[in-house]
């Protein structure tokens, strides 16, 4: 009768992981560490996906008409969103580091201004309609237009300044607050709205 003992020293359970073989092959490693990469990229892509986008177009350089873009974009920004406002014509003021701190408030053609355009036509109401407004602004303590530019700027706005309306009104891009986008063409912002899921001209 033989005493001896089968050798199981090579003998494996499939089922115990920690008797699986470790021999693999470099090539194997690299294959597994590229397919968690692949994962890994979708998993952004998803996250990225989910995230809003706005893009605003500003065309107007009034005292009134510079607070709904900054509200709005802000606002989305606080959410998470991915917010663009595109700065053409007359709306280049608001990001004018010295303009945007003295736009006017227009008396006249204006529906919600209580006094009827013959009388807001006269010398100086665009000036006393502006300091009126001004005041009840501060009295109010709502953010002036430099605080909400500050505000959009923190929370990553990307405020873009259109280079055609640079040239045409010869403005030196030094003159725009920092962190403003210069050199923004028309094809880019409309590339841009394409894109987004949500477009708004002001």
């Amino acid at each position: 009768m033989s005493t001896d003992t089968p050798d199981n020293s090579d003998t494996r359970d499939a089922a115990d992981p920690t008797n699986a073989p470790e021999d693999r092959s470099a090539a194997e490693l690299a294959a597994e560490v590229e397919e968690l990469r692949e994962e890994l990229a979708d998993l952004r892509a998803a996250v990225d996906d989910d995230q809003r986008s706005m893009v605003i177009i500003a065309t107007k350089g009034t005292l009134d008409m510079a607070y709904p873009p900054l509200i709005l974009a802000s606002t989305a920004a606080a959410f998470g969103w991915d917010v663009t406002v595109f700065h053409t014509f007359w709306g280049l003021d608001i990001l004018h580091e010295e303009k945007s701190k003295n736009l006017k408030l227009s008396a006249v053609g204006n529906p919600s201004m209580p006094m009827p355009n013959a009388v807001a036509s006269l010398p100086g109401m665009d000036s006393m309609a502006t300091k009126m407004m001004n005041k009840k602004i501060a009295d109010n303590g709502t953010a002036t237009i430099e605080e909400l530019i500050d505000v959009s700027l923190d929370q990553g706005v990307d405020l873009q300044a259109c280079q055609m309306t640079i040239e045409l009104m010869d403005y030196d891009e030094t003159e725009f607050y920092d962190g403003v986008t210069v050199g923004v063409g028309a094809a880019t912002a409309l590339q841009r709205m394409a894109d987004a899921d949500i477009q708004l001209l002001v």
